[in-house]
């Protein structure tokens, strides 16, 4: 600052400096908060897909939209897994969890594998399994059209422990009584005592041919077993 300014406004040379270093730093905070407060363009994000793995399309050959194909003999989503009791000519007899969907075969291979020389021409190692039911490996045979609750053998029911000592009466029978017949089940142990509500009873064996469920070879089963 000129001589005669600082002797105008009594400021001393160290009062001159400080004021001047006061007015820089306004000047550098000022432009510091210009700088930072200034405006900037923004871009809009662009959308991302989620990338499907090679190999990996629909059943129409397309790639699926935002979610990964699954690879192939896998289900979407696993339902939850079943327990089954697999005995008879097995390795290692016992209950066995398996994941839903499970076919006999699966339960044979969790038992162990069948024991050497047991015969399996009966056994429909391709049947799904559901929860609950037994598998019996080298047991007799099943009755042709039984309901599909066991394999080889596999025993449904109260019945199926044997046949009947006498001859049940189709026509006094109660449903429980019917169901101690090899292959008669709840169903169509009703459907007997159905029929016979409607028909006013059975004259004769023939007749149970006409009750729904009962074929030739069921009916040659339960033949010598029952009685008008």
């Amino acid at each position: 600052m000129p001589l005669w300014l600082q002797a105008r406004c009594g400021l001393e040379p160290r009062n001159v400096v400080a004021l001047t270093a006061l007015l820089v730093l306004a000047a550098v905070l000022a432009a510091q908060h210009f700088w930072t407060g200034r405006t900037e363009s923004v871009r809009a994000p662009e959308a991302v897909r989620a990338v499907v793995p090679y190999g990996g399309r629909g059943e129409s050959g397309q790639a699926a939209s935002g979610t990964s194909a699954a690879p192939p003999g896998v289900g979407a989503s696993p339902g939850p897994g079943i327990v089954v009791d697999v005995s008879g000519k097995v390795r290692h007899p016992g209950i066995r969890r398996l994941p839903a969907g499970s076919r006999v075969a699966d339960a044979l291979r969790a038992a162990g594998g069948v024991r050497p020389g047991v015969e399996t021409d009966g056994l429909n190692r391709a049947r799904f399994l559901v929860d609950g039911e037994q598998v019996v490996v080298g047991g007799p045979a099943q009755a042709a059209g039984a309901p599909a609750g066991s394999a080889a053998g596999g025993a449904v029911g109260p019945g199926a422990a044997g046949a009947p000592a006498t001859p049940v009466s189709l026509n006094t029978a109660t449903a429980d009584q019917l169901e101690t017949l090899p292959g008669v089940g709840p169903v169509l142990a009703q459907h007997i005592v159905d029929y016979r509500t409607r028909h006013g009873g059975f004259r004769s064996v023939d007749q149970l041919r006409e009750v729904t469920g009962i074929g030739d070879r069921r009916f040659a089963d339960l033949r010598p077993l029952v009685r008008p």
